[in-house]
């Protein structure tokens, strides 16, 4: 007789059977504690994306090279503000194991204002903290503000083809007066103070306003150059196209004063600051964030915002 027709097979087969169940349900079980902890581990990350978390916040645990990022154009609304490079530098000279800063310079300059503040806190840190060096590392270009906010560096380092300089301001804007003669379009301003239409695109160049304008940025013209006088010192060649807002290559650069020898972030960190462990203390965009810079820049596009007519900028 076989096994499963003897006494009690019946109860055999439904404890296999319930054994069987059991361990499907733990099984299940385990998966699904499984795919649990999956999910809330990515909640936690984009949580932690959205928060800004250990998003170039990493501090090193030895001595190191902080770095920081500028890069694009200097602007208060930009990732070149003066608020997002000064507080990257801040965390930096705080960190009590930060032999050296390095600040990465890829820009083509911006708001005179913002450069002028991120310089007055470069001054500010070394001032703080004088054992710890600054130094500049300029990569494709570091022009007009990008080399204001450089100047303040205890040394500027560039590639011999960056292009560098550019020490001058100017101010940029429209003129549609022809073009409201033409389609027959009268332009009524009505102010109260005499020059409240200052430099206004659809209205003549009222030439007071001129030399009023050419005045304020020779003023302007006149800080930058105390600026980088002040930065450069006497590495500074007596050149008299120095300050008329041309553009020159590294190795040229470096010939007039403006830089003071070749290199790379790399290299700075290895055989100037000797801490070859770099520190990124660059303000990184939330995600949240750089989702909204995203909508806005395609918005940008759509609309071609920049052929409007704009304010006056000076830059």
């Amino acid at each position: 007789m076989a096994d499963n027709e003897g006494p009690g097979w019946e109860r055999r087969v439904l404890e296999g059977l319930a054994l069987a169940a059991l361990h499907e349900q733990r099984l299940a079980r385990r998966w699904g504690i499984f795919f649990k902890l999956l999910f809330f581990g990515c909640v936690i990350y984009i949580l932690a994306l959205i928060a800004g978390w250990g998003v170039g916040d990493s501090l090193g645990e030895g001595k190191h090279t902080a770095l920081v990022e500028l890069q694009g154009v200097i602007d208060s609304d930009g990732d070149a503000s003066a608020d997002r490079i000064n507080t990257a530098l801040q965390s930096a000279f705080d960190d009590r194991n930060t032999s050296g800063v390095i600040i990465r310079v890829n820009s083509p300059g911006g708001s005179p204002v913002q450069a002028g503040i991120i310089y007055d806190e470069i001054r500010r840190q070394r001032a703080l903290h004088p054992s710890i060096p600054l130094y500049a590392v300029v990569e494709d270009i570091c022009a007009s503000g990008g080399y204001y906010v450089a100047a303040a560096a205890d040394r500027i380092y560039v590639n011999k083809a960056s292009v560098v300089g550019s020490i001058g301001v100017l101010m940029d804007g429209f003129g549609f007066t022809g073009a409201m003669d033409k389609v027959g379009v009268e332009r009524r301003l009505f102010t109260a103070g005499s020059n409240k239409g200052f430099l206004d695109p659809f209205s003549p160049v009222d030439p007071e306003q001129r030399k009023y304008a050419q005045r304020l940025l020779d003023d302007i013209h006149q800080q930058f150059i105390g600026v980088v006088k002040a930065g450069r010192g006497k590495r500074l060649k007596d050149d008299p196209l120095m300050f008329s807002g041309l553009m020159w290559t590294g190795q040229r650069s470096i010939e007039l004063g403006l830089a003071d020898d070749l290199g790379t972030v790399d290299s700075v960190a290895r055989d100037v600051i000797h801490a070859e462990d770099i520190v990124d203390y660059t303000q990184k965009d939330k995600l949240v964030e750089r989702f909204a810079k995203r909508i806005g820049a395609g918005v940008n596009s759509r609309l071609n915002l920049s052929q409007f007519p704009s304010a006056w900028r000076i830059r």
